[in-house]
């Protein structure tokens, strides 16, 4: 059966995880001198206690490749194909560091994805090559299948401010949205692996409004859509998104995830975002 790899940029259920025995490997956190592994050295609750404490911005970094050599040497012992799925090369190192551990293994069938996605969405891909990987469907069907899900995504969020994406330099081309004079709340995006900037509110209600509307009439009806709510530290207002989102296309409900740090890290206290899959 193919095994497949993630990181903690997905937001992959924890106990989802555990179930399918796929390994999560860690984004690092740095605050200062001292570096943290997310999910493993520093929960959400403690990472946002030290960023309100902190003079100073916490910086990320792509696991260490020898984080993913030792879960590769693990899996490839068994020899069944691996499929890595992973966040955009445009926000984060993470691929790279995978295909740095994979050229280790020549014997093995690694193969490495970048998705050019990151948060939920990334997460829901990974949640159903799991389940493709569980029903017996080969390495090249998966991938086929992954790929082909990719240009389907739509990831939308609101910030509470543009800060952090400008001083992390991960503002991609919401660039222009700085040194307005108005005060406006964007609506962003990802877009070709990295944030955009997709239209422009004058108030965090409008923005919010205009948010729920493009979902409700751009989901498929019939279809799966895989929606999703993420929010940073703002955990009432993404039950409502949720709850909202849910009664409006008459879902079941819309799991909601905590952004782990290194998201929350470029985005700040206050994303509230969504994503899902148009029809293809």
């Amino acid at each position: 059966m193919v095994k497949i790899v993630t990181d903690t940029l997905s937001c992959l259920p924890q106990e989802f995880a555990r179930q399918h025995g796929i390994p999560v490997i860690p984004q690092v956190i740095n605050f200062g001198e001292k570096s943290y592994l997310e999910g493993i050295d520093m929960d959400n609750a403690a990472f946002f206690k030290m960023l309100r404490s902190s003079s100073q911005l916490p910086k990320t970094a792509a696991p260490p490749v020898e984080l993913f050599v030792k879960e590769f040497s693990k899996l490839a012992s068994q020899g069944e194909p691996i499929l890595c799925l992973h966040p955009s090369s445009e926000v984060s190192g993470t691929v790279r560091s995978a295909l740095t551990a994979a050229a280790e293994f020549p014997g093995a069938t690694i193969r490495v994805i970048d998705t050019r996605l990151i948060g939920t969405p990334l997460g829901t891909l990974v949640q159903l090559a799991a389940e493709w990987a569980q029903q017996g469907l080969d390495i090249d069907t998966i991938e086929k299948r992954v790929q082909e899900m990719i240009p389907r995504c739509r990831i939308y969020f609101l910030v509470a401010t543009l800060d952090y994406l400008a001083r992390g330099g991960r503002i991609g081309g919401a660039q222009a949205l700085l040194g307005s004079l108005l005060q406006i709340k964007p609506i962003l995006t990802f877009r070709d692996g990295r944030v955009d900037q997709f239209e422009k509110e004058r108030t965090h209600r409008t923005a919010l409004a205009r948010l729920k509307q493009l979902v409700i009439s751009d989901y498929p009806s019939g279809g799966e859509g895989y929606l999703t709510v993420m929010h940073a530290d703002v955990p009432e207002q993404g039950k409502q998104l949720a709850a909202d989102l849910a009664a409006a296309l008459n879902l079941e409900q819309v799991p909601v995830a905590d952004v782990p740090p290194a998201i929350a890290t470029h985005g700040g206290p206050g994303v509230l975002g969504v994503a899902y899959f148009v029809a293809g």
